[in-house]
C-alpha cells in the first residue's frame, strides 16, 4: 500500500497540538475576561498568561528543565490554574498529587512519579513533614499560602508562590516541542492496590478539550456550553485536570471561578454572587449542595451540571430538577481523559414530565465526538447493540493514556485486545444509548442472577426520607451472594427497613429486577465509606459488612 504526504513548504509552520496553544484564541477575543479565587482575587486572561510566564521563569531559576516533574499539592485555586499551564509549557511533566489520600499513597505517588519539585499549600505541610524523610527525588519545596504570617514548619522552602512570581520575568519562551510529550501524570485513588499512574500528553489534552467543546457546544437544547457561561469545578483539580474542564473554559475565555476548598457554603455563595452557569461534581457533592440550609436561599436555576464519577440516582436527579438545576450524566474514568458518554436529552424528551425527565437524565448518554466505545465479549468482540446483549465496556479514542506510568503487565492488562476496558458491564440500545449495569466487581452473583447493584440503589433513592444508599453483595452459603442494602435516612427522617424493602419488592413485582434481587436485609447506618474523589466505596463497604447475612 502506498501514501501519498502533503508537500511542506520549507517555511510553513507546523502548527502543533500543545498546551500554550490554548491561550491564542482567549488572548485575541477575551483578554479582559475574569479568573477568580473564592470571590476574593480577581485577575483577567492577559494578567493570568503573565503570571504563568513569571511562574515558568520562577520554575526555571530553581532548575526546574524539560522533562522534570513538577508535583502540585493545592486546593482548587487561581495558583493551581497557572500551575495547569506553566509546568507543561515548560515541557516538564505537570503530578497533580491526590492530597485526599493516605500519606504513605502520597509518598509512594511522589517517588514513583520521580517529582523534582513540589509546590504545596501551607493546609498540607503536616503531612508533607510526615513523609519528608522518606521522599526520593524532591529537590526544592516551593510554599502556597493565604495566610500573611509565615507557618510554623521545618520544611525549608525554595521561596514562597507570590514572592518567587513577583520576583521573576514575564517573559518566558515557551518552546515548540513535539505534541506527544508528556504533559500531565496523576493516580488513580488506589481502592485497589497501590495508586495506578495514569499519563496524557499535550496532544491528548487539547484534542480532548476540543471534543468537550464540540459535544457540549453542539447539544441541541440542553446542556449547553457556550462563550457566556461561567465555570466553576466542583472535581477537584487533582482528579483527571478537573475532568479537563479548565482547559476547554479557557479555550474559549469564559469566566472561571476556583473555590478553593469545597466549604457548601462557599459554594452556594458563589454560585449566587458569581452567576456560575457550568458545573460537574460526583452524585455525593450535588447531594450535599441542594440538602445544604443554605440552599435554599440560592437561585439554581441557571446551573447546568454534569453529573459523574458514579451512577445518578433517579432521587438525586429528581430533587435537582426540582430546584431547577439542568442535571444530567456523563462517563468516563481517569484512564480515559475522562470524557467518553454525555447524556443530553433531546427537545422532544424536555418536554416530558418531572418524574419522566428525572429518569432520562439518569442514563449514562451517548458516544463522544471521535469515541468509539462498545460493550464487548471476554474475546473482545463488539456485541449487536440491541438494549440486551450485555459484556464489557471498552474505549478507542485520541485522549486515552497509553498505559500505566512504569507498569508494563497492567498497562498490557488494561490494553487488552487493543482497547481499553473499563471493567464495567453494559449495553447499547440501537439508539446508541449506553446502559451501565454495574461493575464487574460489584455486581452481585446470587443462585447463578446478575443483579445490578446500581440498579438496586436507583429504586432505594426514591423512598422518602432516603438520603443516600448503597448495594453490595455480602457472602450467603446457600446462594453464593445476596444483596445487601445499605441506607443513610435524611435528617429526623424514621426508616423502617422492612418498608425499604417491600418498595424494593414492588419492583420485582413490577418485572423490573429479578425477585432474586430483593434483599434479605435492609441496613440503616449513619454514613457511608467513601473514596477520596467522593464515590462509594464498596471495597471498604464490603470488608466492613462482609458477616452481615
Amino acid at each position: 500500500m502506498s501514501f501519498n504526504p502533503i508537500f511542506r513548504t520549507p517555511s510553513a509552520y507546523d502548527f502543533p497540538l500543545l498546551i500554550k496553544q490554548i491561550w491564542i484564541t482567549p488572548l485575541a477575543n477575551t483578554p479582559q475576561q475574569e479568573i477568580i479565587y473564592r470571590g476574593e482575587r480577581r485577575q483577567t486572561y492577559a494578567q493570568t498568561r503573565v503570571r504563568i510566564g513569571r511562574l515558568a521563569s520562577a520554575l526555571a531559576g530553581l532548575g526546574v528543565k524539560p522533562g522534570m516533574t513538577v508535583g502540585v499539592m493545592d486546593w482548587d485555586s487561581h495558583r493551581y490554574f497557572e500551575c495547569f499551564f506553566a509546568i507543561p509549557m515548560m515541557g516538564c511533566v505537570l503530578q497533580t498529587v491526590n492530597i485526599r489520600l493516605s500519606p504513605d499513597q502520597i509518598l509512594y505517588t511522589l517517588n514513583h512519579a520521580g517529582a523534582d519539585v513540589v509546590l504545596v499549600n501551607a493546609e498540607f505541610l503536616p503531612l508533607l513533614e510526615a513523609i519528608r524523610e522518606r521522599l526520593e527525588t524532591v529537590k526544592a519545596f516551593v510554599l502556597i499560602d493565604d495566610a500573611a504570617a509565615p507557618p510554623q514548619t521545618a520544611l525549608s522552602f525554595a521561596g514562597e508562590y507570590e514572592a518567587l512570581l513577583a520576583q521573576s520575568a514575564a517573559d518566558y519562551d515557551f518552546p515548540d516541542f513535539d505534541e506527544n510529550t508528556r504533559a500531565t501524570t496523576f493516580y488513580t485513588t488506589g481502592t485497589t492496590g497501590l495508586p495506578k499512574g495514569v499519563y496524557f500528553s499535550h496532544r491528548q489534552i487539547v484534542l480532548h478539550a476540543l471534543g468537550i467543546l464540540a459535544w457540549f457546544g453542539t447539544a441541541p437544547a440542553q446542556g449547553r456550553i457556550h462563550r457566556e457561561d461561567v465555570y466553576m469545578p466542583i472535581t477537584p483539580m487533582f482528579h483527571v485536570h478537573g475532568w479537563g474542564m479548565p482547559f476547554a473554559a479557557t479555550l474559549i475565555g469564559i469566566k472561571q471561578i476556583y473555590p478553593g476548598r469545597y466549604v457548601p457554603e462557599l459554594l452556594l455563595k458563589l454560585i449566587r454572587e458569581e452567576g456560575v452557569t457550568h458545573s460537574h461534581c460526583v452524585p455525593t457533592l450535588l447531594h450535599m449542595l441542594i440538602s445544604h440550609p443554605a440552599s435554599k436561599d440560592t437561585d439554581l436555576s441557571r446551573l447546568k451540571m454534569v453529573i459523574g464519577g458514579s451512577a445518578m440516582p433517579k432521587g438525586l436527579a429528581r430533587a435537582a430538577l426540582e430546584r431547577g438545576i439542568d442535571v444530567y450524566s456523563g462517563y468516563g474514568m481517569s484512564e480515559t481523559g475522562p470524557l467518553q458518554i454525555v447524556n443530553h436529552l433531546s427537545s422532544e424528551e424536555l418536554a416530558q414530565d418531572l418524574e419522566t425527565q428525572a429518569a432520562l437524565r439518569c442514563r449514562t448518554g451517548r458516544s463522544v465526538v471521535l469515541c468509539d466505545v462498545r460493550a464487548v465479549d471476554d474475546q473482545v468482540q463488539a456485541l449487536p447493540r440491541d438494549g440486551k446483549s450485555t459484556g464489557e465496556i471498552v474505549f478507542r479514542s485520541p485522549w486515552l493514556t497509553q498505559g500505566y506510568l512504569k507498569d508494563p503487565q497492567k498497562s498490557e492488562e488494561l490494553w487488552r485486545g487493543g482497547a481499553l476496558h473499563s471493567g464495567d458491564i453494559g449495553s447499547f440500545s440501537p439508539e446508541g444509548i449506553l446502559h451501565i449495569a454495574d461493575r464487574v466487581k460489584d455486581v452481585v452473583k446470587t443462585g447463578g442472577e446478575w443483579i445490578s447493584s446500581l440498579d438496586l440503589e436507583d429504586i432505594i433513592s426514591q423512598f422518602p426520607g432516603i438520603s443516600e444508599a448503597a448495594v453490595i453483595g455480602v457472602h450467603c452459603p446457600k446462594w453464593g451472594e445476596r444483596p445487601l442494602a445499605l441506607v443513610v435516612p435524611k435528617p429526623q427522617a424514621g426508616i423502617d427497613p422492612e418498608a425499604v424493602r417491600r418498595h424494593i419488592a414492588g419492583y420485582a413485582e413490577k418485572g423490573v429486577i429479578s425477585k432474586y434481587g430483593v434483599p434479605d436485609r435492609v441496613l440503616i447506618v449513619e454514613a457511608l465509606e467513601k473514596t477520596s474523589v467522593g464515590k462509594l466505596d464498596k471495597k471498604l463497604l464490603r470488608a466492613k459488612y462482609a458477616k452481615t447475612a
